[in-house]
């Protein structure tokens, strides 16, 4: 057993939604959030910014912090970074994200999904390779959402442009429903998108399924630690549940992970 801290990082906000779910799951760890927000948004960036980004925050939270295990929020960084990092740190259990399109296939009825995801994944040879693995399972219709996760980032000083993004998207897709032909299901790849949930169930109705991939990170990251023999020990005296980080501003993280009630 260990009780040294999981690491989570993310160009910002968006890995809080991955946090939330990792902490359900894992209810006696102790967790270390870094939000790059001071070189956000990563999903507009190039692939040699973010393994560089992805190097030095990775590095940071060994050193400094002595992590166990280390999960890559970040859709856009998963894609890009997250082989050298397993080749960097061979014994660190590290665990990504991908868009949730395996999941989405246990959804649909139509056999018609749509993806949200930044440039940045969509462009990436790990999601075309996930992409051409799945061929002839349903028809996945992607839209590049560029702007959203900074719009969310940015929400408390200009919500509207957050609905703005949404509706310009959506419409950009064709028809939601559940009829033939219709999208049914609509997957968030971007871990940023989470938060915009209620207000697209509102928008597509209940017919319309949304998966983002929280829940799934959080149960391969306790199977990675239950393999090593990494799990805290539930015995242990209490301390911080969670210690924010990052290149922007510490105590607006913290709000919106109040906020958001992480």
């Amino acid at each position: 057993m260990s009780n040294a801290p999981i690491g989570v990082f993310d160009s910002g906000i968006g890995g809080l939604s991955v946090l939330r779910a990792l902490r359900a799951e894992l209810p006696h760890e102790r967790f270390v959030y870094f939000a790059d927000s001071g070189h956000a948004p990563y999903g507009e960036r190039g692939d040699v910014f973010v393994i560089e980004r992805s190097l030095a925050i990775t590095a940071d939270l060994i050193e400094r912090q002595g992590i166990k295990a280390l999960v890559v929020a970040c859709n856009t960084a998963t894609a890009a970074a997250i082989h050298t990092l397993r080749q960097q740190h061979p014994l660190l259990p590290i665990v990504g994200v991908e868009p949730a399109l395996k999941p989405a296939l246990a959804v649909t009825r139509t056999r018609r999904v749509g993806v949200w995801a930044t440039r940045g994944t969509l462009n990436s040879p790990k999601f075309a390779a996930l992409r051409a693995s799945l061929s002839g399972q349903a028809e996945f219709v992607t839209q590049t959402c560029d702007g959203l996760a900074l719009a969310i980032e940015q929400q408390s000083t200009d919500p509207e442009q957050v609905q703005r993004l949404c509706e310009l998207y959506l419409n950009a897709m064709g028809r939601f429903g559940t009829d033939a032909g219709d999208i049914d299901t609509l997957v968030l790849g971007c871990t940023h998108y989470v938060f915009v949930r209620e207000q697209l169930a509102e928008r597509l109705g209940p017919g319309v399924a949304l998966v983002d991939t929280g829940e799934p990170v959080a149960r391969q990251t306790r199977r990675l630690l239950t393999d090593a023999d990494q799990l805290a020990d539930p015995t242990s005296p209490a301390l911080p549940a969670v210690e924010w980080l990052g290149t922007g501003s510490v105590t607006q993280l913290a709000a919106s992970a109040s906020r958001w009630r992480i």
